[in-house]
């Protein structure tokens, strides 16, 4: 998903001490006297999206040329496109030429993760790992052990109309869900003469925003008990939480209760709302000229929301985040080499280059600097402070598949079953799929 400095003496001493992950194979470099693997005449594969190639180059470069002063290996980077990432990797895998480290979707690594495709690694060598985002650092922990290392995100936040607050009085964006749902309350009342105007955009299966109301009351998914998933939407936690989304939803929403968020940016921009919830990026989405929706041959005009929609984290309110992780491979012939090279690519410099050129550094601790060096990222970043990932179960895709949670939000929405009742069924859906041999 989304500089070349001169290499200093203490940069190459910052690379000392990676060890290995997973163990080394009998063609790795050979370990000095201080810990540093000898890369001399070894190349590493890197895949990396494409992104990393359009929009921070230079920091790859930056991080590739301090890793070959410390190591003396060689980086081959090969970049990736998200189309075709997946069949690739799978094919490549079940071979014995394979990519030493690879970038993959955080929500994407869970399936390799349980499959066997990468390495351990050892979470003390790597910059700030005490302090990795929870929603890309979750997709990369299975028991205790770590197989992947966060890389980069991008966060949920309230994108809204600046003149429509202005217009109702509304000062600035909201510091505290009650602040929040008193904005709500006003943007309703100064638009009520819209049948379609939504004060608060949220779709009905809109299940990363219903999910993130759940962890903010304290709830969860589902836990891993002995070796059983049990769901826990049923808990009062979760309950308060889904309560929350769906009052919310009801009191402020026109969107379909039946569809996703997949299209909230374009339907955002005709004009009829107030708040949306979404990725950072889908401001820009949303302000982009674009056609008129029921003319296909109508020409590129500027939307209705054009220059009018500004950003802030959602108060009190986790974030899901997107983004990426690394991993080594575990049939990497090169293991430890690998890992030190993501761990220059992750460093506080590599990270401090990823937030100049727009996206989100891996750590916490990073997040106000990032903000700071580049303000457009700031509500993003201010929102990734408190993030969160899905139960990193190995049958989860399954879940996700089969719309369990899309179905529950519906059924609540429009009253075929109470928040109870529709949480008790999607815990017993969610632990029958998790829990499946």
């Amino acid at each position: 998903m989304k500089r070349k400095i001169a290499v200093a003496a203490a940069l190459a001493a910052s690379m000392l001490g990676v060890t290995a992950c997973g163990g080394t194979s009998s063609d790795e470099g050979a370990t000095s006297a201080t810990g540093q693997v000898d890369g001399k005449g070894k190349t590493v594969k890197v895949w990396l999206m494409v992104d990393a190639e359009t929009a921070w180059k230079g920091v790859v470069e930056d991080a590739t040329k301090r890793f070959t002063a410390a190591t003396g290996a060689q980086v081959n980077v090969e970049y990736q496109q998200w189309a075709n990432h997946l069949t690739k990797l799978d094919a490549t895998l079940a071979g014995s030429d394979v990519p030493d480290v690879v970038e993959l979707g955080n929500t994407e690594f869970s399936k390799y993760v349980f499959s066997g495709g990468f390495a351990e690694l050892n979470k003390g060598d790597f910059e700030n790992s005490g302090t990795w985002l929870p929603g890309l650092s979750g997709a990369c922990e299975s028991d205790g052990k770590v197989y992947c290392v966060p890389y980069y995100g991008g966060a949920r936040v309230m994108i809204y109309r600046t003149d429509l607050f202005q217009k109702a009085g509304i000062a600035e964006a909201p510091k505290t869900y009650a602040d929040f749902t008193a904005a709500a309350e006003k943007l309703k009342a100064g638009n009520a003469n819209d049948p379609k105007f939504s004060a608060v955009y949220m779709p009905g299966q809109y299940w990363y925003a219903a999910m993130s109301w759940v962890k903010s009351s304290g709830g969860e998914i589902a836990k891993k008990e002995g070796d059983k998933w049990v769901g826990q939407l049923s808990s009062p936690q979760s309950q308060e939480g889904l309560q929350k989304w769906v009052d919310l939803t009801k009191n402020f929403s026109k969107a379909d209760v039946t569809k996703n968020e997949n299209e909230q940016a374009g339907i955002f921009a005709q004009g009829s709302g107030g708040i949306f919830y979404g990725n950072a990026w889908e401001q820009g989405s949303a302000e982009e000229t674009r056609k008129d929706p029921n003319d296909p041959n109508s020409p590129l005009v500027p939307t209705k929301v054009k220059g009018k929609l500004a950003a802030a984290p959602m108060p009190e309110i986790p974030s899901f985040l997107g983004g990426s992780n690394l991993g080594v491979t575990a049939k990497s012939q090169n293991k430890e080499l690998a890992a030190q090279w993501i761990k220059a690519f992750t460093d506080a410099k590599s990270m401090e280059g990823l937030a100049k050129a727009g996206a989100l550094p891996n750590a916490t601790n990073l997040l106000d600097k990032a903000a700071a060096d580049n303000p457009k990222i700031a509500p993003a970043a201010l929102a990734a402070k408190n993030s969160w990932f899905p139960p990193n179960a190995e049958k989860w895709a399954d879940v996700e598949k089969a719309s369990i949670l899309q179905t529950m939000l519906t059924d609540i929405l429009t009253g075929k079953k109470t928040v109870a009742d529709g949480a008790k069924w999607a815990d017993e859906q969610i632990a029958t799929t998790l829990n499946e041999a």
